[in-house]
Order: structure tokens, then C-alpha cells, then sequence
């Protein structure tokens, strides 16, 4: 008898245990819960960085080349920065040298002082005016706390677009612009319109422009055929410019429109050098390729319908 007392009080303490247990097990959730939102939040946060090198890659495609990734630091993305573009006096005089100084800075205020070197530069100033008549790609130096400065001057009085192109450390390639007031006579306004043929003559050099096709949002190949104006030779011993063979930059009719694009070889050295974009949306846009030869870099534009 005594036996399964025994017997059963140890029956009635297993279940007890087993009970305490399953309530046990019960609360696991909970924490569990704690550990799944960690493990949500890990994979949010997967899945923010996969949809930045995402934006990075996009912004590439619009820069023609990869940047890599540069660790798990936050990155700022374009609408998180800020630039503005001022000069000593308060707006640049037509002709007259002047310093344009570019200011770099988050939402919050904070400026920014790392960026990585992009094409052999921190970062590119593309200057426009209002008719694309006028083009200036230069190379403003870092000061620190946010700023880059550079000396240029403007050939006329009117409205610029100032294009600053740069990648801040951890970042996508970024180009933030302006429109800015130069003081003085403007100069003629001369239409925009697509070139009859795609054929210029520049410094003694005859550049052919072929294009693979002229649909908006789809792949293109611009091949620029570079040669001798006089002996019609093609040009083979291009040299480097920015560390490649060549750098085209695009811009839409109304300059809302911006593409930087890079070779696809970089090392080529003509007479062909070849360069793959797409064309956001239909419209006139105004190429600009750029070339060094002889130690002389040369500016070739084109103007284009996409339709």
C-alpha cells in the first residue's frame, strides 16, 4: 500500500514538473518574441543596406561604374544632403574671377567631410547656362568642415545651373545642383535643337558620334570615332583624363535631367571610345564628350532628340 502511495505521489510530482514546464515553455514567446523582432530588425536592416548598394548601383548606372561598399556605417542618400553655392560678394560678376565656394551638409546641419575620390577628384562642378551654350567641368578643392572652393568666372551675365558631383565615404554617388544669378549683360539666347548631323570638328580633330539607339529607357551605346580633321586618320594614342579614356556628362533641354557617364574600357585609347547610358525619358538632350590628346583636353558637344 505504502508502495503506491509512493508511487503515486511520484506520478502526481512528474506532472507537476512537466506542467511547470509547459507554463514555462509557454512564456518562451515572449522573449522569443523580443529575439524574433532583433532577428526583424536584423533583417530590416539587411534589407536597407541591400536597398542602398540598390540606390548605389541606380546612381552608378548614372555615372557609368561601381563603387563598392564601404561597411555597415549609415549612408547617406542625396535627399539627405544639402549643398549650397556662394560667392564672396553675393553673386559673381559677368567676366570678372570670382570664388565659388560649395558647402556640404546632412538635413540636420552637420557637414560632411569625408568622401571618396571619384575619377581621380573629391568631386566634380559642372557648370551650365540657361541655353547650354556654356559648359565648364572643373574641380573644386576640399577645405574641410563641408567646403570645397575653386576659382572660375562666367562669360556673361544671366542664370548658371551648378551641378557638384561626389560621393560622401559610405554613400551612393550623389549630384546635388543650383541655379545661380551671374551679374551682368546675358549674353544671345540660342535655341536648343538636335544636330542634322552627328559630326564636329574641334582643335583640329574631326569626332563622329554614333549612337546604338534613341528610345527613352532603354540601353545605349554612345561610340565617339575620333580622328584627324585633315587626314581623316583615326586617333589611337588618346590619353587619360581623369584617370579614363574619356568622360561624358548629359544634361536634358530644361537641365533637370543630369547623367555623368564613364567609358565601358576606361583604358581604351581611341580612335573609338564607347560609353554606356540610358535616356530617362523622351526629350533634347546636349552631350559633351571629353577628351585629352597631346596634353590638351578637348570638349566635343552633341545635341540629341529621344523619342
Amino acid at each position: 500500500m505504502k508502495k503506491k502511495i509512493i508511487l503515486v505521489a511520484a506520478a502526481v510530482l512528474a506532472f507537476s514538473v512537466l506542467a511547470a514546464c509547459g507554463k514555462a515553455e509557454d512564456k518562451k514567446p515572449a522573449g522569443g518574441n523580443n529575439h524574433a523582432g532583433h532577428a526583424a530588425s536584423s533583417g530590416q536592416e539587411n534589407a536597407e543596406k541591400s536597398a542602398g548598394n540598390e540606390k548605389k548601383e541606380a546612381g552608378d548606372m548614372e555615372h557609368g561604374g561601381g563603387h563598392g561598399d564601404h561597411g555597415a556605417a549609415a549612408k547617406p542618400a542625396s535627399e539627405d544632403l544639402n549643398v549650397s553655392f556662394t560667392f564672396p560678394a553675393g553673386a559673381a560678376k559677368a567676366n570678372e574671377e570670382t570664388e565659388l565656394t560649395i558647402q556640404v551638409t546632412e538635413k540636420d546641419g552637420k557637414t560632411v567631410n569625408k568622401y571618396d575620390v571619384n575619377h581621380e577628384k573629391l568631386l566634380h562642378l559642372i557648370i551650365v547656362n540657361h541655353d547650354l551654350s556654356f559648359f565648364n567641368h572643373i574641380h573644386p578643392e576640399f577645405k574641410g568642415d563641408g567646403k570645397f572652393t575653386v576659382n572660375t568666372s562666367f562669360p556673361a551675365g544671366g542664370e548658371y545651373k551648378v551641378f557638384s558631383d561626389f560621393i560622401p565615404t559610405g554613400g551612393a554617388n550623389t549630384t546635388l545642383s543650383e541655379w545661380v544669378k551671374v551679374e551682368g549683360k546675358e549674353g544671345k539666347h540660342t535655341a536648343i535643337a538636335a544636330d542634322a548631323k552627328l559630326v564636329k570638328e574641334v582643335d583640329g580633330k574631326e569626332i563622329e558620334l554614333a549612337m546604338s539607339a534613341t528610345k527613352p529607357k532603354e540601353d545605349v551605346t554612345l561610340t565617339f570615332n575620333i580622328r584627324d580633321a585633315k587626314t581623316k586618320k583615326g586617333i589611337d594614342n588618346l590619353q587619360p583624363y581623369l584617370g579614363a579614356v574619356g568622360h561624358v556628362v548629359i544634361l536634358s533641354k530644361d537641365a533637370e535631367q543630369y547623367l555623368h557617364v564613364h567609358p565601358i574600357d576606361e583604358k581604351a585609347t581611341g580612335p573609338e571610345a564607347q560609353f554606356a547610358t540610358s535616356f530617362p525619358q523622351s526629350g533634347t538632350y546636349k552631350i559633351w564628350g571629353q577628351f585629352q590628346h597631346n596634353g590638351e583636353v578637348f570638349t566635343v558637344p552633341f545635341v540629341v532628340n529621344v523619342k
